[in-house]
This record gives structure tokens, sequence and C-alpha cells, in this order.
């Protein structure tokens, strides 16, 4: 049996309906715990749930903000919508907050918002941005991750002429902190995007639900993988599993299937708002229990007040 790396745990904090100061909380606890050893925002505009109207921040600042108050805990986007900046504007963000955080970015990417999303769909007329066909949207971002790689370890400025993409000049400098570059983890579902995976990722990334369907994707990754003569295992497999704060048990056996399937990565969820502790809770009682024998009785977590 081939080896599995041990998995590990991080948290996601949608950047929506909830305070900064909320959020800070949860990273400035949840990165003095060194069983959570990563942490993540989305890419949205706009809100995609509650209160249509409500608060929602930009996940790229809000990072760099998240980078500078902590110290330990790798962090990124998950993932990047490829629609919103063009790559070498994207090269740019992702190299300061790399150096912000000393070395601890995971850059998150996907080509962005489903067309069959109206409230995803939304944020990009609401900001003038253009909403291409998923066609050329996946095409975009083969283009995006090359160029981007190129600007992040090329040592002379360079010219680029794609189908999507044209840069005069283009330079990276300063360089990110991770040599040659930071982690790429590529987000998505798609035949389409687990090609661009398979080039790619160093992670792949891809919502938790349907386990049966998330294990033939990871099937289908290892075969384009084989196609382009890489070996599956260089990409660590990562899932996103909603939190029950009523029902951790759910939770639990979401976490054990997850990890049973091969996913070594995972990314918990949490619903806001955030109750107090709650990176200790779910430690105590989500994570601990996934990596070792229950010792202790569990709680239930305490509803926010």
């Amino acid at each position: 049996m081939p080896y599995r790396p041990p998995p590990s745990f991080g948290i996601m904090t949608a950047p929506m309906q909830v305070d900064y100061h909320d959020i800070l909380r949860v990273w400035r606890e949840a990165d003095t715990i060194p069983a959570i050893e990563h942490a993540w925002l989305f890419d949205h505009l706009m809100p995609i749930g509650g209160d249509l109207d409500g608060p929602a921040y930009e996940g790229w600042t809000l990072l760099a903000a998240l980078a500078a108050q902590t110290r330990r805990l790798r962090l990124g986007v998950m993932v990047t919508s490829n629609r919103f900046r063009p790559p070498a504007m994207l090269a740019k963000i992702a190299t300061t907050v790399d150096v912000v955080s000393g070395g601890r970015l995971d850059f998150g990417i996907g080509v962005g918002s489903r067309p069959d999303h109206p409230l995803a769909r939304r944020e990009y007329e609401a900001h003038g941005l253009p909403f291409h066909d998923s066609a050329q949207a996946v095409s975009s971002l083969a283009e995006a991750c090359t160029l981007i790689k190129r600007l992040w370890t090329e040592e002379k400025p360079f010219d680029h002429h794609g189908t999507h993409h044209h840069l005069t000049g283009a330079f990276g400098n300063p360089k990110p902190v991770q040599r040659p570059h930071p982690p790429i983890l590529i987000g998505g579902r798609s035949s389409a995007t687990l090609r661009i995976a398979a080039e790619h990722a160093d992670l792949w990334n891809i919502p938790g639900g349907d386990i049966a369907d998330v294990i033939r994707r990871s099937a289908l990754l290892d075969r384009y993988c084989a196609e382009l003569g890489r070996d599956p295992a260089e990409i660590t497999r990562s899932i996103h599993l909603p939190v029950s704060y009523d029902r951790p048990g759910v939770t639990r056996d979401a976490i054990t299937e997850a990890i049973e399937a091969g996913f070594t990565h995972i990314v918990l969820g949490l619903p806001s708002p955030y109750p107090a502790h709650v990176a200790r809770w779910i430690t105590d009682e989500l994570i601990n229990p996934s990596v070792r024998p229950v010792t202790s009785s569990r709680t239930h977590m305490p509803r926010p007040t």
C-alpha cells in the first residue's frame, strides 16, 4: 500500500455576513492551535447566502490583513476567481501576501463562479466585470496558471501574446518568499478544470457532499496525470466539508469518509456567527477524534449569544 501522509486540517471562514473582527478572532485563536494547520477565505464580492445586501469583504485584501495578524497558519483564498483579476495583477497580489506572511501562502485559484449560480453571477454585473462563457474561462485559467508561474520565477522581463492575455515587458519583483513559488491549489470538479489541475496543481480541492462523485473526480484526475506522465501522488487531495455545530457526529463521519477516500487536506467550513472558542471546539470535537481514538466525552457546541 502506498504511503499516505497524515491528514492536515484547516478552517474556512467565508467573509460574508460577518465583521472583520469576528474573522480575526477566529484566525488568531486558530493560529495558537497546532492541530489547525491552514485557514482560508473565499473570493466573492457580494454575499451568496443570507441577506443579499449584507456585508462581504474582498478576499485578497482581507487575506493580507490576516497574514499580518498571524504567525503560523498557512493561508489562502479558496479559491480565487480567475475571472476577477488579470493574471499579472494577481501574481503581484499573491507575491505581496506571501511576503507579508513570511512564506505561508497557498495559492488557490479556479475558473470562477458557475454560470448557473445566479447569486454569484450578479456580482460581475454589479462590479462591471465581464462574464465569459465556460470554455473561454477554462482556457483563460490554463493560460493564467502558466503566466503566474513565469512571473514568480523568471529573472528577466518577458513578453506574452497568448489567446486571452497579452503582456509586454512583464516582470515580477519581488519574488515570492517560497521557492520556486507558493504551492498552487486548483479548485473545481469539471473535467476541464481537472485537466488544468493535472498540469499545474500541487493541491486539488473539491467541495464535499456526494463522496462517490468526489472519488470519481479524484480518479479522473489520476487518469489525466497519467496522460501527462505525472505521478498523481504529487497532487494533494483537498476537500471542503461544512461543519455542523449542533450535529458534530455528522461532520466527523464526513471527515472519516474523506480520509478513507484519500483526501488528506481537510478544510472545515465554519458557519457564522462564530461561537466563542470555536477553533478549540473543532479541535477537540472534530480534529482530534479523527486522528486518534477518543479518550474523553464530547460536548455540544455552545450556541452564539
